[in-house]
């Protein structure tokens, strides 16, 4: 899966994604073998915390 380098636009992919298909961020994340770890350093260096009770970013 292609990654934006923009952390806006990468925050508002994850999310739609984990709206619109996926029930958890590891399930997102082995499907489309992403390394989660990596992910969310990249969105928290932005300021985005991942909220898994409701299963998105903020």
């Amino acid at each position: 899966m292609y990654l934006p380098s923009d952390p806006d636009m990468l925050y508002s992919m994850v999310n739609m994604k984990l709206r619109d298909r996926y029930a958890s961020l590891s399930d997102l994340c082995d499907d489309e073998d992403i390394d989660r770890d990596e992910l969310e350093a990249r969105l928290r260096s932005a300021g985005y915390e991942y909220d898994e009770a409701n299963n998105r970013f903020h």
